[in-house]
């Protein structure tokens, strides 16, 4: 069994290429199923998002994995296979087991340490669970990564500090403010920063949002997507009235907020604070303004200063994370090399056991006179002695699993024992159950 791992995302294609390759929540099902269906393709989980289009996959033979995995995808999105092969990255093994663990703890994302990317392959691997396209490589292999990541961002300050502009707007906001799920908000501009701004202050707990903006039709469809309130730019004044945090991002040539505008709103709150924070180039907000007293402003620089700061510390926890990767990869590699020396321990029990039941039975026939307690305590005395001598074989053929040479070590053992046909017969068992489990599944009508 390989791990294989194919992958659109923002480094390798750009956002309409994503958007071409990228699967609904509708589809998601669908696609597992046809997808594990294909030659090759022995478990899968599929992650789709913004940012990223990934297929994970555990197949019998790479190549031939890489080629159904890469066709499936040209078929289900109506693109050419050539398209698919130079937009997508491909990694393999260690490299794929190392990137689900670094896609997982938010060091692949855009913006360095994010944690929606731990939800989001979360739930891509329970729907694959749900669909029965994972199995023992994989129900491992993702419990591993998704632990990691919990403990990556318990442990570190990968996730503590803000590192894009309008993310770190809100941060601010809540160190001024404290908590924001009781606050409210006004948004002035209806661009892409004030949307990010806006899914920002969502994600931390403000429900009651304004938008405004000179065009109405685009305040209301930002704010539709967060059940939000949409105004006219002319209602500025009264609603700043009642804000606790005004976010402006517009394209405005001359100040939006000006000192005279903003010394009336403070008087009419009666000193209460108000945190402005001006995104805008050329900015929004008069500098004048930080002269009045419970008006918090701050603007793209102050911002950028903490992102810098904060981006610094983000990359020195992301070199924590990546030990704690190394050791998780050592870790998955003793488990996979384990899966190996299952079938030879197993064939090595099994043919002890025999031994001793035939001992058994043999040892009844010539005293037929034992009473129950006599037989159980041979009986549980021949057991003893079988275990006794199991243990150092079974513990030196673990250790044979992690060595070199394994594979010319194990098979001398099983020479030794004279194991290696009742090993094979396991193995064939094995993949009988697993085709069986991989066969079409019968949908009732």
């Amino acid at each position: 069994m390989h791990v294989v791992v194919v992958s659109v995302n923002y480094k390798t294609a750009d956002v309409a290429m994503r958007e071409k390759l990228a699967f609904n929540d509708q589809e998601i099902e669908n696609a597992l199923v046809t997808l594990n269906n294909q030659k090759s393709i022995l478990e899968c989980v599929i992650l789709s998002t913004c940012n990223r289009t990934e297929v994970y996959a555990v197949v019998d033979q790479i190549h031939t994995g890489k080629y159904y995995i890469q066709s499936f995808l040209a078929d289900w999105f109506d693109q050419s296979l050539d398209t698919i092969k130079q937009y997508t990255n491909v990694l393999t093994e260690n490299d794929a087991v190392e990137h689900l663990f670094r896609v997982t703890s938010g060091l692949d994302s855009m913006v360095l340490g994010e944690t929606q990317i731990l939800g989001q392959m979360k739930d891509a691997f329970q729907i694959a669970q749900t669909e029965v396209t994972t199995g023992t490589m994989f129900n491992r292999l993702f419990k591993q990564a998704i632990t990691l990541a919990k403990r990556a961002h318990h442990e570190t300050d990968i996730a503590s500090n803000a590192v894009s502009v309008s993310y770190a707007a809100v941060e601010l906001s809540k160190k001024v403010l404290g908590k924001l799920d009781n606050k409210k908000a006004l948004i002035i501009g209806a661009g892409e920063m004030a949307e990010l701004a806006v899914a920002n202050l969502n994600g931390s707990g403000v429900k009651d949002i304004t938008v405004l903006n000179r065009t109405v039709a685009k305040a209301e469809s930002l704010a539709m997507q967060y059940k939000g309130v949409a105004k006219s730019i002319n209602e500025l004044q009264c609603s700043l009235m009642e804000a606790d945090i005004v976010i402006s991002s517009t394209s405005a040539e001359h100040y939006v907020l000006t000192k005279d505008m903003m010394r009336d709103v403070e008087r009419f709150r009666r000193n209460k604070p108000l945190v402005l924070i001006d995104i805008a180039v050329p900015r929004d907000i008069d500098p004048a303004v930080n002269d009045l007293d419970s008006m918090f402003n701050y603007d793209v620089d102050d911002l950028n200063g903490l992102v810098d700061a904060n981006l610094a510390e983000r990359e020195q926890a992301a070199s924590e994370i990546e030990l704690l990767i190394a050791k998780e990869i050592d870790k998955h590699d003793e488990w996979v090399n384990m899966l190996g020396v299952v079938p030879i321990i197993t064939a090595l029990r099994d043919k002890a056991s025999h031994i001793q039941q035939d001992t058994m039975m043999s040892v009844e026939r010539k005293l037929p006179d034992m009473t129950d307690r006599e037989r159980k305590v041979i009986s549980k005395h021949m057991k003893s002695i079988v275990n006794q001598l199991l243990k150092d074989p079974i513990t030196q053929a673990k250790e044979l699993s992690t060595d070199k040479k394994s594979k010319e070590k194990l098979e001398l053992f099983q020479e030794i024992f004279n194991i290696s046909s009742e090993v094979e017969r396991i193995n064939e068992t094995k993949k009988e159950l697993k085709q069986d489990q991989l066969s079409p599944k019968t949908v009732e009508s």
